[in-house]
């Protein structure tokens, strides 16, 4: 736990140092002063997925940002010889990064909805989401070194993770579409505004945890073969 905390501190200060705070201020800023300008009516509709949208900044591409800042640096293959644990490693940039997000995302729901949301459906579909972005964040950029070489299968990531919203957005209610990981966090973030059945929640709250599992066992392999052995 000691290492776990101190490894969360120090991720806290190179998030600040790097502008990560300032920059989810201004997201914030932006999101409240674009909201403003929708009605109610359709905002309740759309928030669902103007929230998963506005994590992929937030936590996808922050991890990859600090990722390759950490490889640019040398920090990560440092790594290697600390007694810090690849799962640690990992937790930490969960952890600081899904906090962050909460504190975004909630700053402009609450403001667009003025406390007329579900708190609990909503705190569990942002940090689910925020987890699943951040481990799959971690899958994506581990195995490359530059900005340029990141940015296509990074962007090829986020359309795949982008399907659920797109058939929300489009009204296309598909069986298969439960399957897709980023379904479930989708579902939960709906509870906060319209009633959902006992099976959703049981479907969004299990079928998250079991992808993280998925996702965080991955992310510890590749680092291992991207990081302890090329190191």
């Amino acid at each position: 736990m000691t290492r776990l905390h101190s490894t969360i501190l120090w991720d806290m200060r190179l998030q600040f140092r790097n502008g990560f705070y300032y920059a989810s201020l201004v997201i914030v800023v932006v999101c409240i002063a674009l909201l403003s300008q929708i009605s109610p009516t359709y905002l309740t509709w759309i928030f669902p997925v103007v929230i998963l949208s506005n994590l992929v900044v937030g936590t996808f591409y922050f991890l990859g940002g600090l990722v390759l800042l950490e490889k640019g640096e040398g920090t990560l293959t440092a790594q290697i010889v600390t007694p810090l644990r690849q799962g640690e490693y990992l937790a930490a940039k969960v952890i600081t990064l899904t906090g962050l997000a909460i504190l975004e995302n909630g700053a402009f729901t609450l403001y667009a909805f003025r406390g007329s949301v579900r708190l609990l459906p909503l705190l569990l579909g942002v940090a689910l989401a925020a987890a699943l972005y951040c481990l799959a964040g971690f899958l994506v950029v581990v195995g490359y070194d530059s900005i340029n070489a990141y940015l296509l299968p990074s962007m090829a990531a986020v359309s795949a993770f982008s399907l659920p919203m797109m058939a929300y957005l489009l009204q296309w209610d598909s069986w298969w579409m439960y399957v897709h990981p980023w379904q479930a966090p989708l579902v939960l973030l709906q509870a906060a505004w319209e009633p959902i059945a006992l099976w959703q929640w049981l479907y969004g709250l299990g079928y998250s945890l079991l992808w993280l599992a998925i996702l965080f066992a991955a992310s510890r392999r590749a680092f291992y073969n991207f990081v302890v052995k090329v190191g």
